[in-house]
């Protein structure tokens, strides 16, 4: 905190303006220690506290107006860039469009004080059609109170905040590795259990689930898309519409004589592994993610439509 304040001190609101829109962009720099930081530099007569408020709220909406329009112009296809960096993409997704598709544009009020949905909100917004009216109006009110609440909280504990920098600057060094050490390690553990070889949950393709529905047999398919990626797009035909959270709810009633086949839009089937995962861990040993999702579905669909065209232009001749 000590080299927060004093980078503060030395570039003002500029430092604002950068972390915040850096943070909104995607990039791993926290800004609400920076908003703290200000406020209580504010507090001291170090920086005008006006400026800082302006320089936080111009950079947080100039962030989200940019993923916003991504969002209009490149559809879903934004979300998977961002799920593709986070560390725990299975719920990346997921648990945004749940939560957008529940409050809708008041979502954008609340965003940027939950971990995950600040970046993903505002091109989420653009994906399921939101005026822009609707998203300045929204996404300016929860700025304005994002930014609010961490330059007030240093304003308001200035006094405090001293007391903790005095202290900081000698038992600081200490804490601040040790900090660092746990969360390193945390990460390095999320990430290493995203790429993991071991335990790989086996999964079944497009053509096998076609022959299977050809042959007879009645597998249990699972679409665990969103509603909002459902209302886009069409998923396979007699899919059961499923959240994570009531699949692993009702896992009870799943049926263990026959396959349970799993599948969602997320980038390299995350989501779909992770709750076959959990169902093969209470011992419904006949569960599969579909191999490439909904994508490899509608891929091998265009294909088999191909080929018969192809056919009916070239019959054979006996």
């Amino acid at each position: 905190m000590n080299e927060i304040v004093g980078f503060l001190m030395e570039h003002g609101a500029l430092v604002v303006f950068a972390t915040v829109l850096a943070e909104q962009i995607g990039l791993p720099v926290p800004a609400v220690p920076f908003l703290v930081a200000a406020g209580a530099l504010a507090a001291a007569g170090h920086l005008n506290l006006a400026v800082a408020a302006g320089a936080a709220v111009l950079a947080s909406l100039a962030g989200d107006q940019v993923w916003f329009e991504l969002g209009r112009r490149r559809g879903r296809q934004v979300l998977g860039w961002l799920c593709r960096i986070a560390i725990e993409p299975d719920s990346c997704i997921r648990r945004t469009e749940d939560f957008f598709s529940r409050h809708g544009a008041r979502s954008l009020i609340v965003a940027k004080f939950i971990p995950g949905l600040s970046t993903i909100a505002p091109p989420l917004a653009g994906i399921v059609g939101l005026r822009l009216s609707q998203f300045l109006l929204f996404n300016g009110v929860g700025t304005i109170l994002w930014v609010g609440s961490g330059l007030g909280l240093g304003y308001l504990f200035a006094d405090q905040l001293e007391r903790v920098l005095a202290l900081s600057a000698s038992v600081g060094p200490t804490i601040g590795m040790l900090a660092v050490g746990a969360a390193a390690g945390y990460v390095a553990w999320r990430v290493l259990s995203r790429y993991r070889g071991d335990d790989p949950v086996p999964h079944v393709t497009p053509r096998v689930v076609r022959e299977k529905l050809r042959a007879g047999e009645r597998p249990v398919i699972v679409d665990l898309r969103p509603l909002g990626a459902r209302r886009e797009k069409a998923g396979i035909p007699g899919a059961l519409p499923m959240s994570a959270d009531e699949i692993v709810a009702g896992q009870r009633d799943l049926p263990r004589d026959r396959d349970v086949i799993l599948y969602c839009d997320c980038p390299g089937d995350a989501g779909s592994i992770a709750i076959a995962r959990v169902l093969r861990s209470k011992g419904h040993a006949r569960v599969w993610p579909l191999a490439g999702g909904i994508e490899a579905w509608r891929a091998m669909d265009v294909e088999e439509r191909e080929t018969e065209r192809a056919s009916a232009s070239h019959p054979m001749v006996a």
